[in-house]
């Protein structure tokens, strides 16, 4: 659904997206991840038409960004972080209104109107002032605007910012609902623990230039090589001589515990368990050592603007 090549925007002297590579399937979420002026929102506008690329191409849809623009905005939903709301209206006068910028029939504009609300759990409130919506509320009001049109791309630009913990929450189970339907989903957020639970591709963006891509599974190999394992103990017991399989190594160890690096965990972690169980240990836990988002994303981060910065 989304495909770029060597996606470029420069402004004069200035270099905002640098040689992007990617490509989002049917029913995927695609996380971009960076800090402010990274090139995120710069990428953003490029997939939505609203920017043509000074080098490389983009297709959303099966449309070119460049030779297809009007084909690329109808195919694509926006949730900018400043949605842009019209407090004085109703949330029906608000959707009819962005159901006739996109040119649809009045027919058209009430099914889908009274289809999202009800989808969004806005239909008893449909009549309210938007002025007087909560901030999810609102936050799922400018998602069912950004799906008036039907479209089968939507790009979030911080879907949760400044939300209360219920409100973000709210969202982000409309999110994954939508990835349900087989919609494309870009997001690009901050929010790091939330990225981790929705996305299924994260993209790290740096200067414009893409430093780290793939599953989060993926990054952390990339960026912390084979996993790490914890045993742990209900009593002491001496390690020392246990025999370790091939292609596993021990890195450290107390009396009531030991850690080690396994390259093929799905072979060698058997030959543990049995090794430990032929041996008078009390095995408590056999833990993977975790890596979160956060943690690969600063050492990515860190790496990136030298090596004085990394721990």
């Amino acid at each position: 659904m989304i495909e770029t090549h060597d996606l470029t925007k420069q402004f004069h002297d200035f270099v905002a997206v640098d040689g992007v590579n990617l490509t989002v399937q049917s029913g995927q979420i695609l996380a971009l991840l960076g800090q402010n002026g990274a090139g995120k929102t710069t990428t953003v506008r490029m997939l939505t038409a609203l920017l043509h690329p000074s080098r490389g191409w983009a297709r959303v849809a099966g449309y070119d960004v460049v030779k297809n623009g009007h084909d690329v905005r109808a195919s694509v939903g926006v949730l900018t972080e400043q949605h842009g709301l019209y407090m004085r209206m109703n949330a029906i006068e608000y959707l009819d209104f962005f159901g006739q910028v996109y040119s649809l029939s009045p027919s058209t504009r009430k099914s889908r109107s009274d289809n999202l609300l009800e989808y969004f759990g806005l239909a008893e409130i449909s009549r309210r002032r938007i002025g007087e919506y909560s901030k999810g509320m609102r936050q799922k009001l400018a998602l069912a605007r950004a799906m008036m049109h039907d479209p089968g791309v939507l790009l979030l630009d911080e879907p949760t910012s400044a939300m209360d913990p219920e409100s973000a929450r709210l969202v982000r189970d409309e999110i994954a609902r939508l990835k349900s339907s087989k919609r494309t989903i870009v997001i690009c957020s901050h929010n790091l623990t939330e990225v981790e639970g929705l996305a299924d591709q994260i993209a790290i963006i740096y200067h414009g230039r893409i430093l780290l891509q793939g599953t989060l599974e993926e990054l952390k190999h990339k960026v912390f090589g084979v996993p790490e394992y914890e045993i742990k103990f209900a009593e002491a017991w001496d390690a020392s001589g246990l025999k370790l399989p091939s292609g596993v190594e021990m890195l450290s160890q107390t009396a009531t515990s030991f850690k080690v690096r396994v390259e093929a965990p799905q072979d060698s972690n058997p030959q543990i368990l049995k090794a430990l169980s032929a041996t008078s240990a009390s095995v408590m836990t056999f833990q993977e050592e975790t890596r979160t988002l956060e943690q690969v994303y600063l050492k990515v981060m860190a790496e990136a603007k030298g090596p004085e910065n990394v721990q």
